[in-house]
């Protein structure tokens, strides 16, 4: 019967870590696939090992919090390890079938939370701290989003454009006996730079990735003494990787009709951010959402972008005094924004994920230069026509998105609550 129970165990983990591998491929190596840097095998590849190396290094610090911290580790018998892993499995399906990428950290915790109420054993304090940082690192990602969307995204808007490649930077060559990599020798300097870049920050999501996400799927079985931290980490990652390799092909290619609206530059600055508050928080053993914080992030910098129609002199003015505003009544700081053209300069915005997964019609490369004197409107100069241009977020979608971030890890706690008040 234990023996029966741990391959159960070890199936839902895998489970677990292969939805993980579903989504995250696609998040951190979106750009670069739509952008014809790489293509979707190769990109599940250095997802893999970009995502062992974060679970193999710091991961360890989050396995530990989420396997004997949150409860003691006497809690996870085999027998709750197994209903900590179903909760947190079942209700990630749930979200994945609203076609929602959950919250896989808050729905794990979640169900460990669920044992520790029922079992008395919730440590508080270290519950105190993982919700503290779950409010501040959103808020913090929002915030540098914000500065950076009203200070410099214009700026590096207006000097710097990714495009897509006609082919792809690097291919296999079978032309002869064996097959060995080809560059594309069509690629001009920027085309490689601009590759470089866009490929070095989805290696480091990976990396964050993984770090954040391997204790999701084995720290419970690490808990009850099932598997060593090692093997739950080849576990994880495996589990993930394959994920990568299968059901994120769908992802990689689709990525661009949730997010149509976002260019390449915002996806990479968002990314690096997403990226840095979760690795920070992983080294720091707290368990914590990517997709929370790079959204978050998102809307900070639309809404950053947007706000440079007005001074801060103006918005506190017209806070104080709406009839002295002296911008358009009928306009709204809105995170399209980031899609606008400049309206002094006529440098359009970068071309977006949605652009470069659509169909194969050229686009007019501009190298950094090009324009010799771009000149970006200071600040309260901009039209709110033109920030706000079009709508990057559906409101609808978006409020189903918040309320399933809630309600998965709600259902996980409740489930695992219920099931080990009854059982244990």
């Amino acid at each position: 019967m234990v023996d029966g129970l741990l391959v159960v165990g070890l199936l839902v983990a895998a489970f677990v870590g292969y939805n993980i591998g579903g989504s995250s491929t696609g998040v951190a190596f979106g750009p670069a696939v739509g952008s014809r840097i790489l293509g979707k095998a190769t990109a599940a590849g250095l997802f893999t090992v970009f995502a062992l190396l974060g679970g193999w290094t710091i991961g360890r610090n989050v396995i530990e919090t989420m396997s004997s911290e949150i409860v003691p580790a006497t809690q996870f018998s085999l027998t709750a390890s197994v209903g900590v892993l179903f909760f947190a499995g079942a209700s990630l399906l749930i979200s994945n079938l609203y076609g929602v990428p959950a919250s896989t950290s808050m729905t794990a915790v979640g169900a460990i939370v669920g044992l520790g109420l029922a079992t008395g054993t919730l440590r508080e304090e270290v519950m105190f701290r993982i919700v503290s940082a779950w409010i501040i690192a959103p808020l913090l990602a929002f915030l540098v989003g914000m500065l950076i969307g009203r200070y410099l995204y214009p700026h590096l808007d207006a000097r710097f454009t990714f495009t897509r490649l006609e082919n792809p930077l690097v291919r296999l060559d079978r032309s002869g006996a064996v097959p060995r990599p080809a560059f594309n020798d069509r690629a001009s300097l920027w085309d490689v730079l601009g590759a470089a870049l866009v490929l070095v920050i989805a290696c480091y999501m990976g990396f964050s990735a993984g770090a954040s996400n391997a204790g999701n799927a084995v720290a419970p079985l690490v808990g009850s003494g099932a598997v060593s931290v090692e093997s739950g980490i080849l576990l994880a990652i495996g589990s993930i990787g394959l994920g990568g390799f299968t059901i994120a092909r769908r992802t990689l290619a689709t990525v661009g009709d949730g997010i149509t609206e976002l260019p390449i530059l915002a996806a990479l600055i968002v990314s690096t951010i997403g990226a840095t508050v979760i690795t920070v928080l992983s080294r720091l053993g707290i368990p914590a959402s990517l997709a929370v914080s790079t959204t978050c992030c998102i809307i900070g910098l639309g809404w950053g972008r947007a706000s440079r129609a007005v001074t801060v002199a103006e918005a506190a003015k017209g806070a104080v005094d709406p009839d002295a505003a002296q911008f358009d009544e009928g306009a709204g700081l809105t995170t399209g924004a980031l899609t606008a053209d400049d309206p002094e300069t006529g440098v359009p915005s970068g071309p977006t994920l949605g652009t470069l997964a659509a169909s194969e019609r050229e686009q007019e490369a501009n190298a950094p230069g090009a324009e010799e004197d771009i000149d970006v409107p200071p600040i309260g100069e901009e039209d709110f026509d033109d920030l706000a241009a079009e709508s990057l977020f559906d409101p609808a979608a978006t409020s189903r998105i918040v309320f399933l971030w809630a309600l998965t890890p709600t259902i996980s706690t409740i489930g695992a609550y219920v099931l080990f008040s009854i059982v244990l």
